[in-house]
């Protein structure tokens, strides 16, 4: 049976469903939908998405047969209109849209008014008596055609418009008269026959065979690769082609065109939600041309329509259990759907709608779970602008996408992208975004517009970003050429500071203060809802007290990773540290010199140098332990209840050594000793890979009294919690380990200290040790370290470093690479490597609790709130996941989804 390429829908009847994404692309799917539920949809086909696999398999030809079948259904749907391709006296005209199986808003192109030539537009200005509506459809689809078939930009026509407009002494192009735009019709047509070097197509056929070439070249253009890459969208064959009747919302005032969402997009509130435009036609709502009306306002201009429209609304939400986003024309009074999709919305919107849903019992808890993307809770964890900070508010415009944005004003997206790769935070702020611009959009904390509406590109792509956005700021005069705006006599230039509210639609001068946010209402209801069906634990890496404070109000439930070295920098801790580096070198060294005297001369005078040395280097780490025991007892009094996994000193101890000779100065004046001695001490301890050098439990083998100094801490500051009626559970974590005798030997020392506490202290109390592994041996022989390790924690941004050969702070520099030509799916280093590092976590998980059964086992790399890698854990048994406290949340929705995704 040879391969079926096109799906007809029309007159109540479809060859397609919308359980056919993967074949027809969302739109075209759902085109077929609601053909089939009798929603009043114009007539059309859909060329599926494998003739877009196809036709870049074969360098842009078109599979054998699908000519053919377009001729059949062309015939299809001249008889299901009465109306005739190319036939001057009854003309079909044609929509040519994009559509892939995940929607992909703007990022592909689209063709209206398709049909259209010189003897047409004669015929319809006979037809409808209406000669302005005839030539304002030509101008339209000779700059659409132009500009997204044939690269003849749109600038070129905008600029000829503009013209027009300033002669007529108008501000808008519906203000044109039909001679007028039949003299703009003329000056296109001259525009395209300069920049594309032949006259515009006369014949439909060549149109349609043209601009659905257009569309299929529109799935690689860069806008579209880039919007995949950012949404993480993979494994698609490509786009399809809806090719649908054109029905008009520019024929006079009787009709008009609109965008509408089942609910708010941006807050999830129940009501009827959008725009629309009399007498337009889609691409002047979306595109900010005019400003647009909102939709209740469409109910005292056209209530019948409107009605209508609203009772559609409400009947597709309830069929597809989910928030619409549709497109509408009123033609000659007559409602006409477009399409309708599942709506972009912000993450305030998708929590929202997803628990009021469930009350009103259209879905269940485990569906409302899975209707929202754990990234997009990004959008609700960090800080919205202080409601006592004073605002100096220049302009205002459209609350288009929520959320607070405090950058340094650029005027291109390519400045946005390189600001941004410097560091710095930048407010986007263009006439009008396209989607050219979705890099800079991607790179900005905001974006600011001067023209557009609530669903113009600015706003729709910002809030599926979750990012604020304000749009429609009239008052805004930007000049890109000299990289300022002016509001009113005010002047902002390039790099001046503007913080926007993308909730009030405010643009503000400086940078205002923001607060933190808080989980509560509709987002503490939903967590609650995931908290009920996840089955992994959800712990934080935190190494302050308020760190864990706030992870705890995320819901975390303990800390899974505890850096020490984190502490030893904040203050004047570092000179204390950096004199017990100095103390513990010679320590180290009499050490080395004892192993190698031969008289008892020689050993008397080694052994008084080694006890000067050990009283030097033990002085250094009593100024230190008061400092630690302090950290200690904040975090256990802020995670009171809940078990802290404290890891003992893991990097080299060349970190905490200053490498420029000025600061190497102001050590050595601090410690008392030569700047030489410094420099040289810098140079002793400098390793050519100090990843695998001297860290970890490997500092505990040379130099056992640091882990016995911190081991000390953790169980004084435990006891002291303890004494203050809080429950503390310790863990300690020894880094680094790759073997069995390693592991004991550290471990040794470390629980005779906790001995020694004990016995001082006359009191006890419950704590574990164990291990993290981050080398491949020691997951490889995880069943001899489980003898001694209670827990495992898998660090697996070193295991991942390790186990694939990549300096992870080097591997950035081609990583990317890597993932552009297809060898790897992502970067091994933000989703971990289920195949090859994941086998390391699995084998050493099974491997431990072959040994002790009940071995705890976690992760507390960067993986732990990535949300496959999260899938990962649940599916291999993990006990918990460890993450920053701001992904918290995240991760507590990701283990929900692995239950449900899993079982």
């Amino acid at each position: 049976m040879a391969q079926k390429y096109v799906y007809f829908f029309g007159n109540g009847k479809a060859e397609g469903n919308a359980k056919m994404k993967e074949i027809l692309g969302g739109k075209g799917a759902n085109l077929a939908e609601m053909t089939n539920l009798k929603i009043p949809v114009p007539p059309g086909f859909t060329i599926a998405t494998v003739v877009c696999d196809e036709y870049y398999k074969s360098k842009g030809k078109w599979p054998k047969g699908l000519a053919e079948e377009i001729d059949r259904n062309i015939v299809k749907l001249e008889k299901a209109m009465g109306a005739k391709f190319g036939d001057p006296k009854n003309p079909l005209l044609v929509s040519v849209r994009s559509g892939a199986a995940i929607s992909m808003p703007g990022m592909m192109n689209t063709v209206l008014n398709l049909g259209l030539n010189d003897s047409v537009i004669e015929g319809i200005i006979k037809k409808t008596g209406n000669p302005r509506f005839a030539y304002d459809i030509y101008r339209r689809f000779i700059d659409m055609f132009g500009d997204v078939v044939m690269n003849c930009h749109h600038e070129y026509f905008e600029h000829e418009i503009d013209k027009a407009k300033k002669k007529a002494k108008v501000r808008l192009d519906n203000e044109l008269s039909a001679d007028q735009l039949k003299e703009v019709v003329q000056k296109y047509k001259a525009i395209y026959k300069k920049h594309v070097g032949k006259m515009f197509p006369q014949t439909g056929k060549e149109q349609l065979t043209l601009s659905i070439n257009a569309v299929i070249h529109s799935w690689q253009a860069a806008r579209a690769i880039k919007y995949r890459q950012l949404n993480n969208i993979t494994g698609l064959l490509g786009t399809a082609v809806n090719v649908q009747t054109m029905v008009f919302g520019n024929m006079g005032e009787d009709c008009g065109t609109g965008v509408c969402f089942t609910r708010n997009p941006s807050t999830g509130k129940k009501e009827f939600y959008g725009e629309f435009l009399m007498n337009a036609q889609g691409e002047d709502v979306v595109a900010g041309i005019r400003t647009p009306i909102e939709l209740k306002k469409l109910g005292k201009v056209m209530p019948k329509a409107y009605k209508e429209l609203t009772a559609l609304m409400t009947r597709l939400e309830k069929h597809y259990k989910d928030m619409q986003d549709m497109e509408f024309t009123i033609q000659e009074k007559k409602l006409y759907i477009l399409q309708t999709r599942t709506g972009k919305r912000t993450a305030e919107s998708a929590v929202v709608s997803a628990v009021d849903m469930v009350k009103e019992k259209l879905i269940t808890p485990a569906e409302a779970v899975m209707r929202v993307q754990p990234e997009q809770l990004d959008q609700l964890l960090h800080p919205h602008f202080d409601p006592k900070a004073k605002r100096d508010v220049i302009a205002t415009g459209l609350p288009a996408s929520p959320g607070a944005g405090v950058g340094q004003v650029v005027f291109d997206a390519e400045t946005a992208e390189a600001w941004k790769a410097k560091g710095r935070k930048v407010v986007l702020t263009r006439i009008e975004t396209s989607p050219e611009d979705i890099g800079g959009m991607d790179a900005a904390v905001g974006i600011l517009t001067a023209r557009g509406g609530m669903t113009s590109h600015a706003a729709v792509v910002a809030r599926g970003m979750g990012k604020p956005c304000v749009a429609g700021v009239d008052e805004l005069n930007i000049n890109y050429k000299a990289k300022k705006m002016t509001v009113g006599k005010l002047t902002i230039k390039e790099g001046d500071w503007v913080s926007i509210d993308g909730s009030k639609g405010q643009v503000m001068k400086g940078q205002l203060a923001t607060i933190e946010p808080t989980l509560s209402g509709a987002f503490g209801e939903f967590m609650k809802m995931c908290d009920s069906i996840r089955k992994l634990g959800i712990r934080t890496n935190s190494d302050t007290p308020g760190d864990s404070k706030r992870a705890r109000d995320f819901g975390a439930e303990g800390i899974g990773l505890c850096r020490t070295e984190h502490m030893f920098f904040e203050g004047d801790r570092i000179w204390p540290v950096r004199q017990m580096i100095l103390a513990a070198d010679d320590y180290a060294k009499m050490i080395d010199e004892m192993d190698a005297v031969e008289t008892d001369k020689e050993k008397k005078a080694i052994e008084k140098q080694h006890a000067e040395a050990k009283k030097k280097f033990e002085g250094a780490l009593a100024k230190l332990l008061p400092y630690q025991r302090k950290d200690f007892e904040g975090i256990f009094k802020a995670m009171a209840g809940l078990p802290v996994t404290i890891r003992l000193l893991d990097p080299p101890l060349h970190e905490f050594l200053p490498q420029d000779e000025k600061t190497q100065a102001e050590t050595a004046k601090w410690l008392g000793v030569k700047p030489a001695l410094v420099k040289q001490m810098v140079e002793q301890l400098h390793e050519f890979n100090p990843m695998l050098g001297h860290r970890g439990c490997r500092l505990a083998v040379t130099y056992p009294p640091i882990y016995r100094m911190q081991a000390r801490a953790i169980i004084e500051a435990a006891l002291n919690v303890r004494k203050s009626g809080k429950t503390v559970l310790p863990e300690i974590m020894i880094p680094l380990v790759g073997s069995v005798e390693e592991l004991k030997f550290v471990k040794n020392d470390v629980v005779d200290e906790i001995n020694l506490v004990f016995k001082q202290r006359k009191s006890k109390i419950k704590y574990m040790v164990g291990t993290m592994i981050e080398i491949p041996r020691a997951a490889l022989t995880a069943d001899e370290i489980a003898t001694e390790a209670e827990f495992f924690s898998f660090g697996t941004n070193d295991l991942t470093q390790m186990a694939m050969g990549f300096s992870r702070d080097d591997a950035g520099k081609f990583l990317g690479e890597y993932v552009a030509k297809g060898i790897y799916a992502a970067d091994p280093f933000q989703k971990l490597d289920q195949t090859g590092v994941g086998k390391l976590v699995e084998m050493g998980t099974k491997l431990g609790r072959k040994t002790r059964k009940n071995l705890k086992v976690g992760i507390c790399g960067e993986h732990g709130g990535e949300p496959s890698s999260i899938d990962f854990c649940h599916r291999t048994g993990l006990n918990y996941v460890s993450c920053s406290p701001f992904r918290v949340p995240i991760a507590r929705l990701a283990a929900a989804q692995a239950v449900i995704r899993n079982g």
